[in-house]
C-alpha cells in the first residue's frame, strides 16, 4: 500500500497548518519501547532478592530494596505506557486520522497492549503474606491475600500480564520497524541494534549468574506450608507418582 507521509498538519486550536516533525515522534517510540521498557523488565526480572524462608521482610519501604524493583517496574511503566498513548494519538490527530498502514496498526498493537498492561495492574488483587501491613507475622491465619494464596485471579492476572507485555514489545518492534521503512532514520535503526544486542546479552548474563529468582519464593519465602508453594510440591509428587 503507497501512503504519502504527510509534512503538514493541522490542530483543532491552531489556526493553519504547522510542520509535523516526524523525527520526534520516532525518537519517542524508540525511548519507551526500546529503552524505558525493556529496562523497567530487565530491572523487575533479575532485581528481585535471592529467596529466604519468609521471604521480603515486614515493614520493608518501596523506595527501598528489595521493594524497589517493582516499584521502578511500575512507575516507569505508568510513565511510559502514557506517553506512548499520548505520542500515538497526537500523530493520529495531526496527520489527519488513521491511516491503517503497516505501521500504523503494528502501533495500534503496541499501545492497545501496554495500556492493558496498566489496566491489567488494577486487578491484581490483594497482597497478603507475613509481610503485609494487616497481617500478624505469628499468625498464619491473617497472612491471606490474592498474591500469597495464588487465587485464580492473581493467576490469570500474572498469565495476562506477562505474555501480554512480550506481545506488546513484538507489536512495537513490527511499528517501529515499518515506521522506519517509510521515514528512514539511520540513527534509529543502529539503536534498535544496539538495545536488543544490549539486552540480549545482559539478559543471558543475568540468567547464567542465577538472578532470575522465582517471583512467590522471592516475595514470600521458600516456606513450605506457603500455600503455592504447598501446591507446587503437591503437584510435583502427584507427577512422580505417575512415572513408571
Amino acid at each position: 500500500m503507497d501512503f504519502e507521509i504527510p509534512e503538514e498538519g493541522y490542530l483543532p486550536f491552531i489556526e493553519g497548518p504547522i510542520a509535523i516533525h516526524w523525527d520526534n515522534h520516532a525518537i519517542l517510540m524508540f525511548t519507551i519501547w526500546f529503552l524505558v521498557v525493556p529496562a523497567s523488565v530487565m530491572f523487575l526480572r533479575f532485581g528481585k532478592i535471592k529467596p529466604s524462608t519468609y521471604g521480603i521482610p515486614r515493614g520493608t519501604s518501596q523506595w527501598a530494596w528489595p521493594e524497589l524493583c517493582w516499584t521502578v517496574h511500575k512507575l516507569s511503566l505508568y510513565v511510559a505506557m502514557f506517553f506512548a498513548v499520548a505520542g500515538a494519538g497526537f500523530a493520529v490527530l495531526i496527520s489527519g486520522g488513521f491511516s491503517a498502514t503497516f505501521h500504523a496498526w503494528f502501533g495500534l498493537g503496541a499501545v492497545t497492549l501496554g495500556a492493558l498492561q496498566v489496566v491489567s495492574t488494577w486487578f491484581r488483587g490483594s497482597h497478603g503474606g507475613r509481610k503485609d501491613p494487616g497481617a500478624d507475622p505469628e499468625d498464619r491465619a491473617s497472612w491471606s491475600g490474592d498474591h500469597f494464596d495464588m487465587t485464580p485471579q492473581r493467576w490469570w492476572f500474572e498469565a495476562f500480564h506477562k505474555t501480554a507485555g512480550y506481545f506488546a514489545v513484538i507489536m512495537a518492534l513490527g511499528a517501529v520497524t515499518t515506521g522506519l521503512s517509510q521515514y528512514w532514520m539511520p540513527t534509529i535503526a543502529v539503536g534498535i541494534f544496539i538495545a536488543i544486542l544490549v539486552v540480549l546479552i545482559l539478559a543471558v548474563i543475568l540468567q547464567g549468574r542465577g538472578h532470575n529468582h522465582d517471583t512467590y519464593n522471592s516475595v514470600f519465602g521458600t516456606h513450605p506450608k506457603h500455600p503455592f508453594n504447598k501446591r507446587r510440591y503437591d503437584r510435583m509428587i502427584d507427577e512422580s507418582d505417575m512415572k513408571p
